[in-house]
């Protein structure tokens, strides 16, 4: 495995798990599975089987820096790269793939956001050393397509084109978050897959797919040459990387490029990006609700979603079915899970209104 190595992405907030997730501690940092390691922990440990301690990168705002060290106090710290900025998943991709190659040119990659659940590890493993395999026989950018359980409208849509072995097929078309009646169209025709945001490529095949599709990013970064991995790349990343266009790598390369692929897998993956999804995955009562950090009295209540950080605190609730219930101390949030997506929306009032003290 020493020609493999992991990029794990961690620099989101979580702003759809407010007020849990904050800007000090989004959701990566929280141990939200009640397991004693965080979403970011869980991850690192469960790529662990793929590639080795010392070739698995963390890409993370300069913010986290501490609370990384905290948490994964075996990853070296040349090993842990800090953004100037917030810029989105393709420079940092970028960054982060220049800088393995600097180190080891013949690198394979897997790409893994921090927060992602699996179920199912076994079967992940499988799919990612199968991924390693074709990809390092073969020029190509591969992504993880989930089987599709339900007409989802939260995650982007991959349609799946024509086989080129007995996992892996080519991708026709990328299609981000559909409205509900288009979700019910891809379910029902069984030629899309979940979009799971977990990539795999050469070191070689991405650079050389990143100058042909987003030529402009991709010369920003070729600036640097000679520079990433040295003591020069701080100082180079620094100047560079706040004048990088914040767009994703779906919109920058994957939905460009003609070398793509997606790989169908169904290793009980979650984005755990919502409430919802959290309840999905989380030990229930008989009444299918959810509780967290607290204790709880209820009355005709079911579905609902309990979260609170003082476990000395009792919550006595009757009547809601399908709710989030979540209590940071300065935060209160009750919501339908039904509006979840509306959280966002919710963020941004309060921010409007107390500028960043609650968020």
């Amino acid at each position: 495995m020493t020609d493999r190595y992991c990029i794990i992405m961690c620099g989101g907030v979580g702003s759809r798990f407010w007020p849990s997730s904050r800007q000090a501690k989004p959701k990566q940092f929280i141990d939200f599975m009640g397991t004693g390691r965080s979403l970011l922990q869980m991850t690192f440990d469960r790529v662990l089987e793929v590639a080795p301690a010392d070739n698995i990168i963390i890409v993370t705002n300069s913010d986290y820096a501490g609370i990384i060290h905290r948490q994964l106090p075996e990853v070296k710290p040349e090993n842990i790269l800090l953004e100037p900025a917030r810029r989105n998943t393709a420079p940092c991709l970028a960054w982060a793939v220049h800088h393995i190659a600097a180190i080891n040119p013949e690198a394979s990659i897997l790409v893994t956001p921090a927060d992602h659940l699996i179920m199912r590890e076994r079967e992940f493993h499988k799919a990612l050393r199968r991924g390693f395999d074709f990809v390092e026989a073969n020029d190509a950018l591969l992504t993880l397509g989930i089987e599709p359980s339900r007409p989802e409208t939260g995650y982007g849509y991959i349609q799946v084109g024509k086989p080129v072995n007995e996992h892996i097929c080519k991708v026709k078309t990328f299609t981000e978050k559909p409205d509900l009646e288009l979700a019910k169209v891809f379910l029902a025709s069984g030629d899309f897959k979940w979009n799971s945001g977990v990539f795999m490529w050469t070191a070689q095949s991405f650079l050389k797919a990143l100058a042909e599709n987003s030529p402009e990013l991709a010369r920003r970064f070729e600036a640097g040459e000679g520079k990433f991995g040295t003591e020069l790349e701080a100082d180079f990343i620094a100047r560079e990387f706040p004048a990088c266009p914040a767009i994703s790598i779906d919109y920058a390369l994957m939905e460009k490029a003609s070398n793509v692929f997606v790989e169908a897998v169904d290793p009980g993956w979650s984005d755990l990006g919502t409430w919802s999804a959290l309840r999905d995955n989380s030990p229930k009562n008989s009444l299918g609700n959810v509780t967290q950090g607290c204790q709880v009295v209820s009355y005709d209540t079911s579905g609902t979603v309990f979260s609170v950080d003082n476990p000395r605190k009792v919550v006595v609730v009757d009547g809601l079915k399908d709710y989030v219930v979540a209590d940071t101390g300065d935060v209160l949030l009750i919501c339908p899970l039904a509006h979840e997506q509306q959280i966002k929306q919710y963020v941004n009032d309060v921010k409007s209104k107390f500028n960043d003290s609650y968020l």
